[in-house]
């Protein structure tokens, strides 16, 4: 006796599993770009003040 394959009743209105996580990837990737939007200009100088100490071959000289 063969089984009959129906087609898999879906709710209406609900989301599947994989549109949340992509809506959530998009909102944390929105998150974090904001962030980085928002810090960008306090990053470079402390990229510039880093430079200006020795950077990596400053070695120990300041803790």
């Amino acid at each position: 006796m063969k089984r009959v394959r129906r087609p898999v009743a879906r709710r209406r209105g609900g989301m599947s599993g994989q549109r949340v996580l992509k809506a959530e990837a998009a909102l944390v990737g929105g998150v974090v770009l904001a962030l980085l939007a928002w810090e960008w200009p306090s990053l470079r100088r402390e990229a510039r003040l880093w430079r200006m100490s020795g950077g990596f071959r400053a070695g120990h000289r300041y803790p």
